[in-house]
């Protein structure tokens, strides 16, 4: 079985889908290996490397060439894929709801209209077994982590309280909206750096993981209708009477806030408006907000994917894929999470992974020239 590993294409994508780590791992199965020349530079990675571990290094075309898997960041074009074999494996993130380049459903079209499998990694089941393929979770992490440091970089001033011979300076007071991976990572990062924080989410089991890394719980109490609890660990809609309660209690806690951090994702729909215009204002000039959700339509109103704006005296920081931001890091996670997942189903006799029902029709997308994934025929 031959493993492609692709150069990503997508414009600011610094992240590469193998390390020398996962193609030593990969040969040790029996699987041979080709990494198009140049994937790894943006993630601290050369050739050499790749060459060291047994890969060999070429032009694209000489990499696909036969492929049976071809692994990507993100979902790559379909019209550059010439050369993989016939009914190939796409492992990538499909981003299958989204839009233009690394994905969307044209792109997941033309791998069935070409024959091609495709396997979406975002689409792994929250189970147990699966923890370790979970590249949502291992890149939400270290988004988490690079939110608070985009904070302090754009705040005018210190993160912890400092006494010394001229005077106090105060604790910066951070509020993180959402606690998910990012939302609990972020915590822990502001909290290391010194700063008061608070937390919120629809969630009320989230509570006692927000106290448990120190942190303030801001939660609405005694409204009937949460309808928080999502499937497989995500967020789910709220009633109106719960968004009604939680505006209130939001717009009173965040006029006094210095940086606010959001993370409110609900999969395959449009991130929910966790901030408007009105409450920005009551925010003091010099405030950041960070806003992990812009390419998603934004927790934020106003919010520019891509940008660093000022609205009302107030920074709205909305850098796209913030992962790629920590490409070393993230790559090193990401290529695990992809090793742990064909690694776990490798068939010995086959030479090449044969997937289980439960995992493998969570990640389908297309198989036989249709799409066959009940998420896309809804």
């Amino acid at each position: 079985m031959k493993i492609a590993v692709l150069k990503e294409q997508v414009d600011g994508e610094q992240r590469v889908a193998a390390t020398p780590e996962t193609v030593k791992k990969f040969i040790a199965l029996g699987a041979e290996i080709g990494v198009e020349g140049g994937a790894g530079l943006t993630a601290s990675i050369d050739d050499a490397a790749y060459a060291a571990a047994g890969a060999t290094v070429a032009d694209r075309a000489a990499t696909l060439a036969d492929a049976g898997i071809v692994l990507g960041v993100q979902a790559p074009d379909p019209a550059n894929l010439r050369g993989a074999a016939s009914g190939a494996w796409i492992v990538a993130a499909m981003n299958p709801f989204g839009t233009g380049p690394g994905g969307g459903r044209a792109t997941i079209d033309a791998y069935a209209n070409a024959g091609y499998e495709a396997l979406a990694m975002e689409f792994m089941p929250r189970i147990t077994r699966a923890q370790s393929m979970d590249i949502l979770s291992s890149q939400s992490n270290l988004s988490g982590y690079k939110a608070v440091l985009d904070a302090a970089a754009e705040y005018g001033r210190a993160f912890p309280m400092m006494m010394t011979a001229a005077g106090t300076v105060s604790a910066a007071k951070v509020f993180v909206m959402g606690v998910g991976v990012a939302g609990l990572q972020a915590i822990a990062t502001a909290r290391r750096l010194g700063a008061q924080v608070s937390a919120t989410d629809v969630r009320s089991a989230t509570k006692e993981q927000i106290q448990s890394l120190g942190a303030k719980p801001i939660f609405v109490e005694n409204v009937a209708g949460i309808e928080g609890e999502g499937s497989g660990g995500y967020a789910g809609e709220m009633s109106d009477e719960y968004k009604a309660a939680q505006a209130k209690l939001v717009s009173s806690h965040i006029a006094k806030q210095d940086i606010v951090i959001t993370t409110a994702l609900i999969p395959g729909r449009p991130a929910p408006r966790l901030i408007s215009d009105a409450q920005i204002a009551t925010m003091r000039a010099g405030s950041v907000i960070v806003d992990l959700a812009v390419e998603a339509g934004g927790n934020v109103e106003g919010a520019v994917a891509g940008e660093v704006i000022t609205v009302h005296g107030v920074k709205i920081v909305g850098h796209r894929n913030v992962p790629s931001r920590l490409a070393a890091d993230t790559s090193a996670l990401f290529a695990r999470n992809l090793f742990n997942f064909l690694s776990t189903f490798w068939d010995k006799d086959a030479g090449r992974p044969v997937l289980d029902e439960e995992i493998g029709d969570a990640v389908r997308l297309t198989q036989g020239g249709k799409i066959v994934n009940p998420r896309l025929l809804s």
